[in-house]
């Protein structure tokens, strides 16, 4: 008889988190993602630049894109449509990922672009701006579906405002976006209608003597795997509003009763959370970020404690996850690094 067809699982570790590889850049890198199939990854970076790198090798060497992006690169992701990236320069742009060429460019915003992201099939592009405009697009057309507006032009102290972050939820029916003065929107973009918000104002830190300028904001949203719990994540109030020397926080919320459920703050590692994921399950919440150092912290949710946390080289500004070979893969001043989060020994079954 035939031996049995082995299949090997990956447990998620993340108490093996450890970082495996980092390659060296001379670019500030703001956005990363994996390409499908192979363990490679793209970055957008402060020259207007996507690269890729191949990551199975020892020695990752940069493989530029055609030149389109004229200001940094604040977004890029995989989608039907090939990938797909947003910058400062207000374009999202279209690439063949294989020949590493412009497929399309669309004029999005009126301002800087500040994320993209993909619906969980990877058919829609959702891209947020300083327009203060949330906009969903067709991946494989370019197509505008749909414009949700909710957050304010201008703060409470008569200043310009920001829209920071966007994400979709996993059932991808939702969307959520919040801004620089800690007000999130909550919206059914299948419908185009918002069906909720929460204010997370502890995000925000005004100074009005020293400086009359403020710092913060909701910088990362994450919906959990059930879809019940939102995620703010931020950075906490501020002395020095010149330096990101406050708290890295975050806030859980029951989005649907408008119910902040928990804080998460951490003074170990200062600083912005740019990055949120839950892990499956809903057992664990992975935040990243950082001031002039990065960090990745791991919360236990049953116990709401730190897990796990490692100091990352200087700012981590992306994060993409690869559940399927337990990677994490981080976008960094002069960095891109690969993680651990798997067993050291896959189980068989």
């Amino acid at each position: 008889m035939p031996a049995p067809y082995r299949i090997e699982t990956i447990m998620l570790n993340f108490n093996q988190l450890k970082s495996l590889k980092e390659v060296g850049t001379p670019e500030i890198n703001f956005a990363i993602t994996k390409l499908p199939d192979r363990d490679a990854v793209v970055v957008g970076n402060s020259a207007g630049q996507l690269v890729e790198f191949d990551l199975s090798v020892d020695k990752p060497q940069p493989r530029s894109f055609q030149t389109a992006h004229t200001s940094y690169v604040t977004g890029v992701v995989s989608s039907q449509g090939g990938l797909v990236s947003g910058s400062y320069d207000r374009k999202l742009i279209w690439w063949d990922p294989l020949e590493r060429t412009v497929l399309r460019e669309i004029a999005a915003h009126d301002k800087w672009i500040r994320q993209i992201v993909s619906n969980p099939d990877g058919s829609l592009i959702a891209s947020v701006g300083d327009d203060m405009h949330c906009k969903v697009w067709d991946a494989v057309t370019g197509e505008l579906r749909f414009v949700l507006d909710d957050h304010a032009a201008i703060t409470p102290q008569h200043y310009p405002s920001m829209l920071f972050t966007v994400a979709f939820s996993p059932d991808g029916r939702l969307l959520a976006t919040g801004d620089k003065v800690g007000h999130v929107a909550i919206w059914d973009f299948v419908e185009g209608r918002k069906i909720g918000a929460v204010e997370s104002p502890g995000m925000y830190t005004w100074d009005p003597r020293a400086r009359r300028h403020s710092i913060g904001g909701v910088r990362s949203v994450a919906f959990s795997r059930d879809g019940q719990t939102l995620a703010v994540g931020g950075i906490g109030a501020i002395g020095n509003v010149d330096h990101l020397d406050g708290p890295a926080r975050v806030e859980l919320f029951d989005w649907r009763n408008s119910l902040s459920i928990a804080e998460l703050t951490d003074t170990a590692m200062k600083g912005l959370v740019e990055q949120l994921w839950f892990s499956p399950g809903d057992t664990h919440l992975v935040t990243a970020g950082g001031d002039n150092n990065g960090f990745i912290t791991i919360y236990d949710l049953a116990t709401r404690k730190v897990a796990k946390q490692e100091k990352a080289h200087q700012h981590l500004h992306g994060l993409a996850v690869d559940e399927a070979s337990g990677k994490f893969y981080s976008a960094h001043h002069g960095r891109v690094v690969t993680w651990n989060i798997r067993d050291e020994q896959p189980q068989s079954t």
